[in-house]
């Protein structure tokens, strides 16, 4: 099968096409034929520099969410799966190929009504938005500041939180992002790339962090006594740094942690159904072939894509 390998650590052009072993499930386990693959940020990373949660064993098909239908099921799984389209996680590897095999438990029926490629847009995305929306709590008529607001996570955050009766302030780097945010929802959309941007902003109950950094820092000055931050992201490279005191002493509660393994599982249910039902879309602004995997990677660090960045298998 075609797969792109990663057989050493550094810039987006160790990514390389080639074949690999097509896979057999075993007990428990699936075979999916890989229609979409995701690419995030965190992917990037751990190309760049060999750090984050997917190990570090080289060589390996890089890759950790996909969507497809079910080929092949092994035994002990319901033989009702095969045909059926599904989105799951891989585990941290192997999702940059045509087929992936993982534990039939892991999979989430895309709805009839959602589109393949909207599913694998919402699989990580989804869940972490309708994560932070619901650990937050955000009540009608708050002001919600959502950085990299017309990002895959930012996008749907936009909509979630405009859902929930706030008032959404979304933060993004360049007109054709705050277009952008505009069209997703927001009531008002700010530059952060302008040194006067927090003033624009104006004081907000939450922010949702996934920039981090020195926009996470200003970000931080903004949230009113009683409010929440969370922080979730490093697009910028680093994490903002506001201790745990110092948000303390402005009675400012920090969140970095959204659920437990069932929660998020609960969370991607969530944000599917809420898709297929119209009420969230996902924001699918790059495709790829397969084997330009490293194009793909490319375009996330040139901090110019908007939404989600997909391989089409």
């Amino acid at each position: 099968m075609r797969a792109v390998w990663l057989r050493e650590f550094g810039g987006p052009a160790v990514l390389e096409a080639g074949e690999a072993p097509d896979p057999a499930p075993g007990p428990g386990q699936v075979l999916i034929e890989v229609a979409f693959a995701n690419v995030t940020f965190v992917e990037t990373q751990f190309r760049a520099t060999g750090t984050g949660p997917f190990g570090s064993t080289l060589p390996m098909v890089p890759g950790n969410g996909v969507g497809g239908v079910i080929s092949r099921a092994g035994e002990g799984v319901d033989p009702a799966l095969v045909g059926k389209r599904v989105v799951t996680s891989t585990g941290g590897s192997g999702g940059y190929a045509q087929r992936v095999v993982v534990d039939a438990a892991l999979v989430f029926p895309v709805p009839h009504a959602l589109s393949l490629d909207a599913a694998v847009a919402l699989l990580a995305d989804g869940r972490t938005a309708t994560g932070l929306v619901h650990a937050t709590a955000v009540a009608p008529g708050e002001r919600v500041l959502v950085e990299a607001a017309a990002g895959g996570v930012g996008s749907l955050l936009v909509q979630l939180a405009k859902a929930a009766g706030a008032e959404v302030v979304a933060a993004a780097g360049g007109a054709e992002k705050l277009a952008r945010a505009r069209e997703l929802g927001a009531d008002l959309a700010v530059d952060y790339t302008d040194p006067e941007w927090t003033a624009e902003a104006g004081e907000v109950d939450v922010v949702f962090d996934g920039v981090g950094g020195a926009v996470g820092t200003a970000a931080f000055a903004l949230v009113r006594p009683g409010g929440r931050m969370a922080i979730y992201g490093l697009a910028s490279g680093s994490w903002t740094e506001v201790s745990e005191e110092d948000a303390a002493a402005r009675g400012v509660k920090l969140i970095r942690s959204i659920g437990d393994a069932a929660e998020m599982r609960g969370y991607t249910e969530s944000a599917l159904a809420a898709a297929a039902s119209g009420q969230l879309t996902p924001v699918i602004g790059q495709r790829f072939p397969l084997e330009r995997a490293a194009d793909a990677h490319a375009a996330i660090e040139s901090r110019g894509t908007i939404g989600k960045t997909l391989l089409v298998a």
